[in-house]
């Protein structure tokens, strides 16, 4: 880790005073853990510390890493089955009883299938339910867009009394998990499948509401959540020391209630912003942003995110590159708001967001292709 003493006179590169992994760059030190894990490790320390923290699952118990809550703790844990109507009408229940109930399924079905449910008997009711979305993002993978949950942050975001927190990794998905037990009121944790790295630590801040600067830079702000953060490290990590572009990298883990303030301050020392999620560009963070810098400080805006469609089937990897999520991606819109910060024109469609469908022609060709190799002659199309 960082030394606890970093110089005041920092600029530039990563922020000593967030405590990152030392071998923040070094794929083969640096360790890969689902966010979801998490999770399951918050859960067993939040059950530890208030005994009024209860949990119901709709039968995707060892998935949503629930299962070590239901070990420990097994008068406190409701198997609903596939219910999740049912979950969160009973969650919000519980809470004006005064437990503290965590619902957890995929983010497809809750918030995606229980949405109305969640609004009206736990949001309008301001009761004290935690809406844990397990398997969120593209990184799905092979499950394909039905599962692949990336409108979620747009349509928890916008549901009054509604908290939504977006942690990074494993480390701090269980700091957030902690934290929203002991928070009064309904919120939303969002967290992955897929392995991803972790490149915080335990000494890593984490306040809610308040994001954290991972690293300094002066002349463009990468604002991000969730795993796709270290995209965009190694991003800002390449644009210095290939073209001598300084990054600043902000984690807005908490995307509501929003940090302000930051965004202000990156808007009017940097002069542009480029926002990162596994999720809708439209409506999540991205728009939490853009409405902010409206109201307040308008600048040049950049965002990566899925553009209005949905997601494919494929490896994880595959998917977020067919997509233009990762930091290939980060880097064109990084350039394109820098040259637009600086007055020049650029094209109608972002380079980002043409390299993107480029690439996702070729995989579907490419995996079209394989998939014709296999399949028996009388099914392969003539020419």
């Amino acid at each position: 880790m960082y030394p606890s003493n970093p110089s005041k006179q920092q600029k530039t590169g990563i922020n000593r005073e967030a405590w990152l992994v030392r071998d923040l760059f070094d794929e083969k030190k640096l360790k890969q853990v689902p966010t979801r894990n998490g999770f399951g490790e918050g859960l067993i320390e939040a059950g530890r510390q208030d005994k009024n923290v209860v949990v119901l699952c709709a039968d995707l118990t060892e998935s949503t890493r629930v299962l070590p809550f239901k070990e420990a703790f097994p008068d406190r844990f409701v198997q609903m089955g596939v219910s999740e109507q049912s979950m969160a009408s009973i969650a919000a229940g519980m809470a004006m009883a005064g437990k503290v109930p965590f619902i957890a399924s995929y983010a497809c079905f809750s918030p995606g299938r229980n949405w109305e449910q969640i609004r009206t008997t736990v949001a309008l009711n301001n009761t004290n339910v935690k809406i844990a979305g397990a398997h969120a993002g593209v990184s799905v993978g092979p499950d394909g867009a039905t599962h692949q949950m990336i409108e979620d942050i747009a349509i928890m975001r916008v549901m009054p009394n509604m908290c939504v927190f977006v942690p990074c990794d494993a480390i701090e998905t269980r700091k957030a998990t902690v934290a929203v037990a002991k928070l009064s009121g309904p919120c939303y944790l969002r967290f992955a499948r897929e392995k991803s790295p972790i490149f915080t630590t335990v000494k890593t801040p984490f306040k809610m509401g308040r994001a954290e600067t991972y690293r300094l830079g002066t002349d463009v702000t990468i604002i991000g959540a969730g795993p796709l953060l270290y995209e965009a490290l190694l991003a800002a990590e390449r644009l210095s020391k290939e073209f001598g572009i300084e990054c600043r990298v902000i984690n807005m883990h908490t995307v509501k209630p929003l940090d302000v303030k930051m965004i202000i301050r990156a808007a009017k020392e940097t002069g542009a912003i480029v926002t990162v999620e596994e999720a809708q560009a439209a409506g999540g963070l991205a728009g939490a942003v853009a409405e902010t810098l409206a109201l307040t400080t308008p600048v040049p805006l950049e965002r990566i995110g899925v553009q209005d469609r949905f997601g494919e089937s494929g490896t994880p990897r595959e998917i977020q590159e067919g997509l233009g999520l990762t930091a290939e991606f980060i880097a064109l819109a990084v350039d394109r708001v820098v040259r637009r910060k600086h007055g020049e024109k650029v094209p109608e469609i972002p380079a980002h967001v043409l390299a993107a469908q480029e690439k996702l022609v070729k995989m579907q060709k490419t995996i079209m292709e394989k998939a014709l190799s296999h399949a028996p002659a009388k099914w392969k199309r003539k020419n």
